[in-house]
């Protein structure tokens, strides 16, 4: 189903089994939606009860009613792309079982984060008769050869790409693409609990269950290492799908030596690895809106559709 639908990586199942082996935020329940046509599946989705929902402090901004109540969402903060691998006319079956599961389950709340406006999801909810309120942005691109990528940019962006990535060869930076198994974990999430830190998503990257999780993706994850003189100053954890390259999340030191940003380095190289992989669209997740539109991507509007129980 999940395939067919070209859903994102988030719905595959070795995400979803890993999500719940290493929960990256408090879930206090986890369900599992599938409408069958007599034998055969025509829609799955996943559910997670929770009470702290506001990781990003975004959805207590758009929904402050719904502020320290259990809520069943689909999906998780760590998923920006929320989607329901269904034809548009089994949705409304789909929202009354998660009704009467959060029911159940006591919560207060259920509903979607993170549907982009104007897609499939964002149409069957809003023939539903809910309303949508703007979370955030997530940021997109097409991709095709290097070349092509730099030269949409423009001319100061491309300059200032091509300039840091000299600078930081001649800083002694060294970048590396490596299998999950390969990666220095423990470093990495050390590096990325310290960057969240400084945006008080201090657990965005849960410790010990963050390695956890990204172990159990596999093949379905990509990590980046750069490094200079063999110390980690920026990491990122990619993530695939059939056509996109999901920089899911990242961890960056900026107190290197020399007048480069790790953090360009870092973003150009999952650029190239994206292209490598033959991916069409590089998914750039949510924030650092600047930078991201400097560079060639575009938002999406995300929404939140919660409904009260």
């Amino acid at each position: 189903m999940v395939r067919d639908a070209g859903a994102p990586v988030f719905y595959r199942h070795a995400y979803v089994s890993a999500y719940e082996q290493s929960p990256l935020t408090t879930v206090d329940a986890f369900a599992y939606f599938v409408a069958r046509a007599g034998d055969k599946p025509i829609a799955v989705m996943p559910a997670y009860l929770q009470t702290a929902v506001n990781p990003l402090r975004r959805m207590y901004e758009v929904y402050p009613e719904a502020a320290g109540e259990p809520a069943l969402l689909s999906h998780t903060w760590h998923c920006y792309d929320a989607h329901v691998p269904a034809t548009a006319e089994v949705l409304p079956r789909l929202l009354d079982a998660m009704i009467r599961t959060a029911s159940m389950l006591g919560a207060r709340w259920c509903g979607f984060m993170n549907v982009q406006r104007g897609n499939d999801l964002s149409q069957a909810l809003r023939a539903a008769g809910l309303p949508a309120r703007h979370l955030t942005d997530r940021w997109a691109a097409g991709l095709s050869t290097y070349e092509h990528y730099l030269a949409g940019l423009s001319p100061r962006a491309r300059a200032n790409l091509r300039r840091n990535e000299r600078r930081a060869a001649e800083s002694g930076v060294t970048v590396e693409t490596l299998p999950v198994e390969h990666a220095s974990l423990d470093e990495i999430t050390l590096l990325c609990v310290k960057t969240a830190s400084r945006f008080e998503n201090n657990r965005y990257h849960p410790g010990p269950a963050f390695a956890r999780f990204v172990t159990a993706l596999g093949d379905l994850a990509h990590v980046i290492e750069v490094r200079q003189h063999g110390r980690l100053v920026a990491a990122g954890v990619c993530l695939t799908d059939t056509s996109r390259f999901h920089t899911w999340t990242c961890g960056v030191d900026y107190a290197v030596d020399g007048n480069y940003s790790p953090y360009g380095v870092l973003f150009a190289e999952s650029v190239r690895l994206a292209i490598r992989l033959g991916k069409s669209t590089l998914e750039g997740g949510r924030g650092n809106a600047a930078f991201k539109r400097r560079h060639g991507l575009s938002p999406r509007h995300l929404d939140a559709v919660l409904h009260r129980v």
